[in-house]
């Protein structure tokens, strides 16, 4: 083994060398590279300008302000990575996300700018730490092994994401500029600064393997991922040419590469239940006796619904249509060709009837039986005898799944009044994608059940009720809008109007994790001050109780002096300066008025507390001659006990109203909870696995009605060790514990979020299977 090679088994010390290597390499030149962005910004916010519209003057005065402070900017960025790295050779890494919150103190709170520009740099760092996570990982373990074997992660290690995002952050926080333009400068860092840092990385990794440190540990770029088949390039050449998917409802089917996109979970379960049950996937080419479910996708599963669709539709009162939506079409009718479908289809999409929107509005309508009905009644208008048309077979199974699947997403997402009118309007179109690409119900990546997710996620549980949710709202209208009036048999548009919606979203979660940041902050302002009220009522009560107090001095300890401690214990804590002086204050009267009711006569009363007293009553607002006043209240008080004149004690002035603030408003419709957890009736596992979740948590609250809202977990009290939980929204709307939860779930209230990471199409479409499941005889079974 060379001599600087070190073995795994044994820790090494601190290696300065290669410490100072490492910052000489990635250091200097990382600095270089922010300083020749920052250089070009100028010009960038004057290209924006030019297209700014109202905010074009905030951009320019951007500009200057940029061009004014450029080299400040570029040496706060070099000082802040410079001070992370200082502090891993005195071996202390230090936290990237307390050295960003860090400009938090006392009362105050972030303001929403502050707020965006920190989310910024997250993203920032989250776009680094995704493109270079493999060298990263072994960056981590190679420089934590030259540091003296320092564990270092993602928020520890100094030259990381993260401490680039902060030092970023940083470099622009003295600027004077206007949030919008701070947010375009810190996008234009992540752009220019990310293929300069993954270099930087690679680069130094195998310059450490050179060195010797961790050789075990490879080195290198990771491989690059297989070529897409020449003849599925061929197939995507030639359905781009074409202006759409290929491959329409009844056409062939094809396994995509990428086998995730193609097996959902629904789907999966569902092909085991049905392999499991029927014994039939032979005929598809699988071997039933295998024991495995068949790859979920292709015919194979389009076949398996089929059957399950026919089996269900005698159980659910829905046979075949015939002419004018007659139920029992006879032998002599044909079906509906795939154009005058298309046709039809395309009539109801243009101009939607009464009676379907009227069953949109109903959770007591079938769907799928109103869109059949529809059809074959639009069909007069093409000049077809409703006498002897019928519905193809395949079409009506995809009239089924589609009317199914928009049945249970409105009746299973908070989706009410406008949302649910909005996305309704959405079945015939999907209708229409389903007879021209099957393939939508298995890939998930197909841009119609994407756009169609995110409309859901878009509407859900949004009643206009911010400025913020109603802008969405009208984003969603014009989308839905530009669908139905331009949507004709072209895919394409699914892609282009779900790209400019995921943008606009993108922008709305930002706003959304801005508000639940303030809702953390709020509800950890509210407990601190709970924390301080109580403590202050305590210093008061025990310092009252079996006591005998003059009226202008319990007036005092109740009143100012009680608001003094409140803030003190706020601002500083137990610990600080002020809280243990206006301790000692109250304890000093009280031993003066103790000497007072023993009447002694001549003391100079309050002589060593006069500033003591004058903080206090300052804190309240009354300075200058009022505090002499109140002051001078105390003190005649005193000299009258003392000289047994009660009728001589003098009351306090008038004081100024104070009020510390109030607790925060619950959203409305709060979760309804039971306190005083040594009375509750709770499973003490649940509570414990409740206490154990992790931030970001989804969870299910279910109310007395079976409403179902989903809450995140955003954050936990370290004060009480309450769960704060947001909605959609990331508004507040529940603050609990663990055994409160724990009860909620005895009850049947709460429940694991049962979305699959926000896939309202999967959800969807798994409650279509269990509805089909339910009606149908041969199928129960295989649900338990």
């Amino acid at each position: 083994m060379s001599p600087t090679q070190q073995d795994p088994l044994h820790h090494p010390a601190r290696d300065a060398r290669l410490l100072a290597l490492v910052r000489d390499a990635f250091l200097p030149p990382l600095g270089d590279a922010f300083a020749a962005s920052v250089a070009r910004y100028d010009d960038v916010l004057f290209d924006r300008a030019e297209r700014a519209g109202g905010s074009q003057l905030l951009f320019l005065d951007g500009m200057r302000e940029l061009r004014r402070r450029r080299e400040e900017i570029v040496a706060r960025f070099r000082a802040r990575l410079g001070q992370a790295w200082e502090a891993l050779e005195a071996g202390e890494p230090p936290s990237a996300e307390a050295s960003l919150a860090s400009q938090s103190t006392g009362l105050s709170l972030v303001a929403e700018h502050e707020l965006e520009s920190r989310l910024a740099v997250r993203n920032l760092a989250s776009v680094m730490l995704r493109d270079c996570k493999a060298v990263l990982s072994r960056l981590d373990r190679r420089l934590g092994w030259i540091a003296g074997a320092l564990q270092l992660d993602a928020d520890r290690n100094p030259i990381g994401p993260e401490h680039i995002g902060v030092a970023v952050h940083e470099a622009f926080a003295t600027c004077d500029l206007a949030p919008e333009v701070r947010l375009v400068l810190i996008k234009l860092c992540e752009r220019d600064l990310a293929p300069a840092v993954a270099k930087l990385y690679e680069g130094l990794d195998q310059r450490l393997v050179r060195e010797g440190v961790l050789p075990g540990a490879p080195a290198g770029p990771r491989p690059a991922p297989a070529a897409p088949r020449p003849e599925r390039m061929a197939e995507n050449a030639a359905a781009a040419a074409a202006g759409s998917y290929a491959g329409g409802y009844g056409g062939g089917w094809e396994e995509p590469a990428g086998g995730e996109d193609y097996s959902p979970a629904w789907a999966a379960r569902f092909m085991q239940r049905w392999q499991d049950t029927r014994g039939a996937m032979q005929q598809h080419g699988f071997d039933g006796s295998a024991g495995e479910a068949p790859p979920p996708g292709g015919a194979a599963l389009l076949d398996a619904l089929h059957q399950l669709l026919q089996q269900s539709r005698g159980a659910r009162g829905d046979v075949a249509q015939g002419a004018g939506g007659v139920p029992g079409g006879q032998a002599d009718q044909r079906p509906l060709s795939h154009r005058e479908m298309l046709s039809v289809l395309s009539l109801l999409q243009a101009t939607p009837s009464p009676t379907l929107s009227a069953a949109i509005s109903d959770d007591q309508e079938s769907l799928s039986q109103r869109l059949k009905s529809e059809v074959l009644a639009n069909a007069r208008q093409l000049g077809v005898d409703p006498s002897s048309t019928r519905l193809d077979p395949k079409d009506e199974d995809a009239i089924d799944l589609v009317g199914m699947l928009f049945d249970v997403l409105l009746d299973e997402r908070d989706l009410e009044g406008r949302p649910r009118e909005l996305i309704g309007r959405l079945v015939v179109p999907f209708v229409k994608v389903a007879l021209l690409d099957r393939r939508m119900f298995v890939q998930k990546t197909h841009p119609a059940r994407r756009l169609l997710n995110a409309l859901a996620e878009a509407c859900e549980g949004n009643q206009g009720e911010s400025a913020a949710e109603r802008s969405l709202l009208a984003k969603v209208e014009e989308i839905i809008e530009r669908l139905v009036t331009e949507f004709n048999e072209n895919l394409a548009i699914f892609m282009t109007l779900e790209e400019e919606f995921r943008d606009f979203l993108e922008q709305h979660r930002r706003r959304v994790e801005v508000t639940e940041r303030r809702a953390a902050e709020i509800q950890r302002g509210q407990e601190r001050l709970e924390m301080a009220r109580r403590r202050a009522e305590f210093e008061v009560a025990s310092r009252l109780e079996d006591r005998a107090l003059p009226q202008a001095v319990a007036e005092f300890l109740r009143n100012p002096w009680q608001h003094h401690i409140t803030l003190a214990l706020l601002r500083e804590g137990e610990v600080g300066d002020t809280f243990t002086e206006a301790l000692e204050l109250a304890d000093g009267i009280l031993e003066e008025v103790d000497e007072a009711q023993r009447h002694i006569v001549g003391k100079p009363w309050l002589q060593n507390w006069q500033p003591g007293l004058r903080q206090v009553f300052a804190s309240i607002g009354l300075h200058g001659d009022a505090a002499d006043a109140a002051i001078g209240a105390l003190h005649d008080t005193l000299q009258a006990v003392a000289d047994a004149r009660p009728e001589l004690e003098k009351p306090l002035p008038e004081l100024p109203e104070v009020a510390l603030p109030q607790a925060a408003p619950v959203e409305r419709n709060p979760v309804e909870l039971v306190a005083g957890t040594d009375t509750l009736d709770f499973d003490h596992a649940d509570a414990e696995r409740i206490r154990g979740l992790p931030i970001g948590t989804w969870l299910d609250f279910i109310d007395k009605d079976g409403r179902v809202q989903p809450g995140k977990l955003t954050w936990v009290s370290p004060i009480s060790s309450r769960l704060l939980f947001v909605n959609r929204r990331g508004v507040r709307f529940c603050v609990a514990s663990p055994e409160e939860l724990a009860v909620m779930v005895r009850m049947g209230r709460l429940r694991m979020h049962v979305a699959d990471d926000g896939d309202a199409f999967d959800n969807a479409m798994q409650g279509v299977i269990e509805r089909l499941d339910a009606v149908a005889p041969q199928q129960s079974a295989t649900l338990h």
